[in-house]
């Protein structure tokens, strides 16, 4: 099954005088457990192909379909609503909430979804242990490294349990070997629940985690990497 399909995508900005290529006719289909890479300079579009797939952006023509379901023309109450069940969102500056310990970061959505609080508290447990921080549930994002954060934040993606996790440069703020643990999690999640992964990166070594490279260029696919993805 298609989890991601793109059929033609456009989108152009104006910054001052100029209109610049966001997106130039995409064409994508990405497969149901992919883990798949987004890579392009800065101003090459793989943030607002992301941003297109979540559903953060509208693009100006073309099609987006998610599990098979049409999404680009949804209204705005409904795109939040598909955000909140099927997609967790993973972003380079983290984006936790100061003043809430970790474990309430990531009960946040499924406490917005109305799970029972007895449920967001033993899902929220078992989630930090799985990403490697047990019994620091009580600490504030400021008690936290980077790394430790971005775990928060990563654990929080997919605590709704979303069939994509789209990550855009999840890695820019951490050091290599943070970085490299970080993937290694993603590889772990992915193959674990089976959850779709598409990560925007121009990151050499995240890449190399990657089944699937898109290279992308002035909003264009240039050339579409397949090393274990269909």
């Amino acid at each position: 099954m298609k989890s991601v399909r793109c059929v033609d995508l456009c989108k152009t900005y104006r910054q001052g005088d100029l209109e610049v290529t966001g997106l130039d006719h995409v064409d994508l289909e990405i497969n149901e457990g992919g883990f798949v890479c987004l890579s392009a300079p800065s101003g090459g579009g793989k943030t607002t192909l992301l941003n297109a797939i979540g559903g953060l952006d509208t693009p100006d023509s073309g099609e987006i379909y998610l599990a098979g379901d049409r999404i680009d023309n949804l209204s705005k109450g409904e795109l939040a609503e598909m955000r909140l069940h099927q997609i967790g969102f993973v972003f380079q500056a983290y984006n936790l909430i100061p003043v809430l310990t970790a474990r309430e970061n990531v009960e946040f959505v499924m406490e917005v979804q109305g799970v029972a609080a007895a449920s967001r508290r033993k899902r929220s447990l078992e989630l930090l242990e799985e990403v490697g921080l047990g019994g620091l549930g009580d600490r504030l994002p400021a008690q936290m490294s980077g790394g430790q954060q971005q775990r928060v934040a990563v654990a929080r993606a997919i605590a709704s349990r979303p069939a994509l996790v789209l990550a855009d440069e999840p890695t820019a703020n951490l050091d290599s070997q943070t970085s490299d643990q970080l993937m290694e999690l993603f590889v772990e999640l992915n193959e674990h629940h089976k959850t779709t992964f598409v990560i925007a990166t121009h990151d050499q070594r995240v890449m190399a985690y990657a089944r699937r490279v898109i290279h992308m260029l002035d909003g264009r696919i240039v050339d579409d990497e397949r090393r274990d993805e269909a």
